[in-house]
Parts: structure tokens; sequence; C-alpha cells
């Protein structure tokens, strides 16, 4: 499993440091060992020249030791140098302590560590699956904004072939608006004639019907004078005449004293129109 770039990223800083760090351990660790040496050695010289300088102020005494003679504390020198290696081997113990513990310790470290570095895993394993299902969830996003855009971009076609076919729309309706002001107006004249025209055979007749009474009425007073003016028909003629010198069964028009002739008896009820 390839690690992400910031961890490959901080564990070669860490490697860095460390290798900063412990470049100069040995050298450390050899100075210290050296010191603790010389601490020893400056403490052996010490202990021997003490044992010497006894030695100087008690000439009677022997450095050699002979079997069978006194114990160790009759020679300084002896003593001093076992008091050395004692110094030693309590420094090499104590030493060993601290190497043990130290072990101890580092062993402690190298588990918590080792525990440390599963959980590590475990989180990186954790990230990594959480990161492969963001980027799937991120491609996913990104398929269905894609299909929105698509969509987006349909429903703007669709837009703008609407508003062509609105506009379109408008224009015939501005169109179809004008002609039917176009044909008010038209019809308006057309009503306005129509009417006019039925006034006008209104009024003519209108001045038939009066012309007609008119006529009547004349006809009528002269029929009314003839009748009133003939006295007993004359003999030998089937026919009489007036006084306005017309024959009485004659079915001409007869005329008035204002030269209008009238018609005979027989069209005394027509109309106008015949």
């Amino acid at each position: 499993m390839a690690e992400p770039s910031w961890q490959e990223l901080l564990r070669l800083r860490l490697s860095e440091r460390n290798a900063k760090q412990n470049a100069f351990a040995s050298i450390i660790e050899q100075y210290r060992r050296l010191a603790q040496q010389t601490k020893l050695l400056k403490e052996r010289n010490a202990s021997l020249l003490k044992a010497v300088g006894s030695v100087r102020a008690n000439p009677s005494s022997s450095t050699v030791h002979v079997p069978g003679t006194a114990s160790s504390e009759d020679n300084p020198v002896r003593a001093a140098y076992m008091a050395s290696l004692e110094s030693q081997i309590s420094s090499l113990r104590d030493e060993l302590a601290t190497v043990y513990k130290t072990q101890g310790q580092n062993a402690q470290r190298l588990l918590a560590m080792n525990e440390t570095l599963r959980e590590k895993e475990e989180a990186s394993r954790l990230e990594t699956e959480n990161l492969r299902k963001a980027r799937e969830e991120v491609a996913h996003l990104r398929r269905k904004v894609d299909q929105h855009a698509e969509l987006m971009a349909e429903k703007d076609r669709t837009a703008q072939v609407l508003h062509d076919e609105i506009n379109t729309l408008q224009l015939e309706l501005g169109q179809i608006d004008e002609r039917n002001q176009t044909l008010t107006k038209d019809n308006a004249k057309l009503l306005q004639r129509w009417l006019d025209d039925k006034q006008a055979q209104a009024n003519k007749m209108n001045e038939a019907n009066d012309f007609y009474e008119d006529m009547r009425s004349r006809h009528q007073a002269v029929l009314n004078w003839r009748d009133g003016g003939d006295g007993k028909p004359a003999s030998g003629n089937s026919t009489s005449v007036s006084g306005n010198g017309v024959k009485e069964g004659e079915g001409v028009g007869e005329t008035l004293t204002d030269g209008t002739k009238l018609q005979g008896e027989t069209s005394l009820d027509q109309t106008p129109n015949g």
C-alpha cells in the first residue's frame, strides 16, 4: 500500500532529524566512558599515592607480600589496589544495572512504539479507506455535476426555443390585433353605411307612405265631390261625365288639380310597392 505524500515527507524529516541527533552518539558514549575511566583512575591514583605516602612515612613496613605473614590490611598498597578494584567492580555493577534498566526501558519503548506503529498503520488504513471513499464520492458528485450541467444546457436550449416561439407568437398576436382593429373599423364603417342605407330606405318609405296617404285622401275627396255633384243620369247615355269632364266608367287615372293622375278604384288598396 503506497503511503500518502505527507506521511512519506514526515517520515523522511523524522529520519533526517534522528540521523542528525545520532551522528555523534558513539563519540559522546566513548567520551562518557573515558570520563568514567578517568575518574576511576584518578581515584585509584589518589589511593595509591596515599598508600605510597604512608609507606614512606613507615619504612619498616614491606610492600612485598610474603606467605604466612600479616594480613592484607598491613600492606597499604595492596589495600589501595583492592579498594580501587572494588570501586571498579561497583562502578561496573552500577553501569550493568543501568544498562539492564536502559534495556528494559528500551524494550518497553519498543513495545510502545510497536503499538503506536500498529495504531498509526490502522489509522493510516482507515484514512486511506476514507480517502478512497471520498475520491469515489467526489467522482460521483462530479458525474452528477456534469449531468446537471448537461440538463441545464438542455433546459437553456429549450428555454431559448420557447422564447423564440413566444416572440413569434407575440408578433403574430400583434398582427392579429392590428387586423382585428382594421376589421373592427371596417365593420363599423359597413354598419354605419348599412344604418345610413336603412335610414334612407325608411325615410323613402315614410315619404311614400305620406304620399300614398295624401293621394288616397285626395282621391277620396274627389270621389266625394263627384258623388255629391252628380244628379240623375242622362237618358240614352251609358256614361256620365263629372264636372271635370271625366266619364264615370273609365278605368283611366283621374287628374287632380295639381296635375297628378290617380288610378281607378281597382288600385285603391295597393301599396306603393305594388
